[in-house]
């Protein structure tokens, strides 16, 4: 019988009470986890370590990038939904590129402007500005996307 660790019952009950705002903050911080778990995968010296590491992870950060960018609205969120968009779809190619060529410097850039999109974001919260470029996540999506 699978039990949720402590973490996991934590994190779980965060994606199901947070507002939609909070709940793209969290996945903006889930994309970069496993993008950084991703690029430990580097330092292994099995290669099949490596690969399941690398693989596993980075499949997990396109999984929530591709959740942010269904999500957009693109009629309130006007031009800064029409810029992510695209930027979104970069992320992912870079991420797949990083991943079949088991080079790290597409999931680098990543992971560096994923940094500065969750501070824009985390900052706009703070303010009280509403989130407009998104819709509200589904919890159903949200927990799955950061899964």
């Amino acid at each position: 019988m699978y039990r949720a660790t402590p973490w996991e019952s934590y994190r779980q009950t965060a994606m199901l009470t947070a507002p939609p705002g909070q709940l793209i903050l969290l996945l903006f911080e889930g994309a970069i986890q496993a993008i950084e778990r991703g690029l430990e995968g580097f330092s292994r010296a099995d290669l099949a370590e490596l690969n399941m590491t690398v693989n596993n992870n980075f499949q997990r950060a396109q999984n929530i990038i591709r959740e942010l960018n269904v999500t957009l609205d693109m009629e309130k969120g006007g031009v800064i939904a029409a810029t992510l968009r695209p930027l979104y779809d970069y992320f992912d190619q870079r991420l797949t590129e990083s991943n079949l060529r088991k080079n790290r410097h597409g999931a680098d850039e990543v992971l560096a402007h994923l940094k500065e999109l969750r501070e824009a974001w985390a900052t706009m919260l703070r303010q009280g500005e509403p989130p407009a470029t998104s819709s509200p996540l589904t919890q159903n999506d949200a927990l799955l996307a950061a899964n």
